[in-house]
């Protein structure tokens, strides 16, 4: 009798685990930004495909720490930004190589395709494809003040009425417009590691300029709508979308250039449902799935076709930020070299703790 009862619990318990197995292939574990995957595309997805999607949401510092954490386990696809992905990977291996194989590359817009190929490969192999992209900038409540750069935000006319995050962007924004290119200094830690200080004492005296340095969008946001805030360093879509509420507030590219960044799909070292990552992939690259995403987020993506689908107002705006001269003078993110942010953390913290 005892050995029938240990044999029949051995049999609940492997069919418990076949069962944890099961759900864990029809599950895909998504770690990804606010607004990358809204409620309507994910139920298209799940029922569409018979995968459920787990979702975590995330940023580039917390999704490397967690895959960090983990040897890359836990996530069956991650969306890192572009620059973010060679570096870890040559620390860490957080990041298993993409099977291209396995994609509909015609979905994708070649040029976007090929230069996120080119800066997410490692040892020959490509770690990264684009999904959605955007850009850092200026924006101004243009019935208060008037800003062309990014050092407007520190002038004494706008004391205590501007913010910016303590962020990387921040240090590289400053960079350019100090007339430096901190990217063609990436390899010589020395000279990159002299400008970064020089930068972080620029940011230490316009410290008493800003209300405060911000750390979520709803912040942010509220703070421009409010008129406590008249100058910030933001995304585009946050400038976008105060616009479409008030007309005065308007996205500015700098003088110095605007930052660039696009944000991938990539694989987690120890993923465990590679199927899963692929098909969600493919899923958000056609152009009308695309299209309602690209609307979530407020950016464009790397979708061939997307763009023809997109809101005709956020299209409007687009072409005002971005007149053809401010385009070509974006500044796009390169991979961040293993230990540079080591470097700039060091420079923001000395900027926090400063009076």
């Amino acid at each position: 009798m005892k050995a029938h009862l240990t044999l029949l619990a051995a049999g609940v318990l492997a069919l418990g685990v076949a069962g944890a197995a099961l759900a864990q292939e029809k599950t895909l574990r998504l770690l990804t930004w606010a607004d990358y995957a809204p409620a309507d595309v994910v139920a298209q997805f799940e029922k569409e495909s018979g995968y459920k999607v787990a979702l975590t949401l995330s940023n580039n510092e917390e999704m490397i720490s967690k895959l960090r954490a983990t040897g890359g386990a836990g996530f069956d696809l991650a969306q890192p930004s572009q620059d973010r992905i060679t570096g870890p990977q040559q620390e860490f291996g957080i990041y298993k190589p993409m099977d291209l194989s396995k994609l509909k590359a015609e979905l994708f817009i070649p040029s976007m395709l090929e230069a996120t190929r080119k800066n997410t490969t490692l040892a020959g192999k490509v770690y990264g494809l684009p999904h959605i992209w955007g850009t850092d900038g200026l924006v101004v409540n243009t019935k208060l003040t008037r800003m062309a750069d990014y050092p407007d935000l520190c002038r004494a006319d706008v004391k205590g009425k501007t913010a910016v995050r303590l962020k990387r962007p921040t240090l590289l924004a400053f960079a350019f417009a100090a007339g430096k290119d901190p990217f063609a200094l990436y390899n010589n830690p020395k000279a990159y590691g002299a400008l970064m200080n020089e930068v972080g004492k620029t940011l230490i005296a316009c410290k008493g300029n800003l209300k405060f340095f911000w750390d979520n969008k709803d912040q942010l946001l509220n703070g421009m709508r409010s008129g406590e805030i008249i100058g910030a360093m933001m995304w585009d879509t946050g400038g976008w979308k105060l616009n479409g509420e008030k007309t005065e507030i308007q996205f500015i590219a700098p003088k110095s250039g605007a930052l660039g960044w696009i944000d991938t799909f990539a694989i987690p070292a120890k993923g465990k449902n590679d199927a899963a990552a692929y098909a969600w992939i493919n899923f958000n690259m056609r152009p009308e799935i695309a299209a309602r995403v690209a609307k979530s987020a407020g950016n464009f993506t790397a979708s061939q076709g997307a763009d023809q689908l997109m809101d005709a107002k956020l299209k409007a705006q687009f072409a005002a930020s971005f007149p053809e001269a401010a385009l070509k003078n974006v500044k796009w993110y390169p991979a961040v070299p293993a230990g540079i942010e080591d470097l700039e953390g060091r420079v923001l913290d000395r900027i926090k703790a400063a009076n």
